[in-house]
């Protein structure tokens, strides 16, 4: 079963939409609590303040995602690096990806992005067990030079295998995030592969806000192996 780590501001008013956990209601889900301290605030002491408050709001969000159709647990960690605090729960469960959360009613159509050299049949093996038999639709999407086009048919008649309702869109030689950002529209989330440098700040920094803000709906960051053509 694949497992999804979905962070979580949880003091801070973080919350998860409806239509995040119902897509996630085919995979196992790890809530990850996170609470960002000052520098002065010793870890402990934040424990003691707010651990209780923390919790019960964690235990929440377990049974909606619950009720959604996945099994789920949920950690909660206080910590003054939200980044490194990600990928060490990522690793220690074994996540297969994370969830950078969005407003989505009911998904209907997926956009996901092999573009950046990242591991096809990674990313397949994830989006077909994410879709799970569910009339859920795929646009797959790839920016570069024509050996791209091939290696882009050929991921769609693998989906195509799992009996799912595949588009491509192929773009020559336009950088990769930004022709991305123009097909968005008409898709309900995104999924993209987590080992391409340039998706480094797009998980931790400012272009993640871009793409969720054009988006709405949220991205689902496939964690990385060996960069491949596959």
């Amino acid at each position: 079963m694949a497992r999804v780590l979905v962070p979580v501001a949880v003091l801070d008013g973080g919350t998860v939409s409806p239509g995040l956990m119902s897509l996630l209601g085919t995979v196992d889900v790890t809530v990850l609590g996170y609470h960002e301290l000052p520098e002065q605030t010793p870890p402990d002491q934040a424990r003691l303040q707010y651990e209780e408050r923390a919790t019960d709001a964690l235990e929440d969000l377990r049974e909606e995602f619950e009720t959604a159709g996945g099994a789920a647990e949920h950690r909660l960690v206080f910590t003054r690096d939200r980044e490194q605090t990600i990928a060490r729960i990522a690793e220690e469960t074994d996540a297969d990806a994370f969830a950078i959360s969005g407003m989505t009613g009911d998904v209907d159509r997926l956009l996901v992005s092999l573009s950046d050299g990242v591991a096809t049949e990674r990313v397949l093996s994830f989006v077909a067990a994410l879709i799970g038999g569910r009339e859920i639709g795929v646009t797959l999407f790839l920016a570069g030079d024509e050996s791209g086009q091939r290696r882009l048919e050929d991921a769609a008649e693998r989906l195509r295998g799992d009996g799912i309702d595949v588009r491509t869109e192929f773009v020559p030689d336009d950088p990769a995030f930004e022709a991305l950002m123009d097909v968005l529209p008409g898709h309900d989330a995104v999924v993209v592969g987590e080992n391409a440098p340039s998706l480094r700040s797009l998980v931790f920094g400012s272009e993640s806000e871009r793409l969720a803000s054009a988006s709405v709906g949220p991205v689902l960051v496939v964690r990385g192996g060996e960069s491949s053509s596959e």
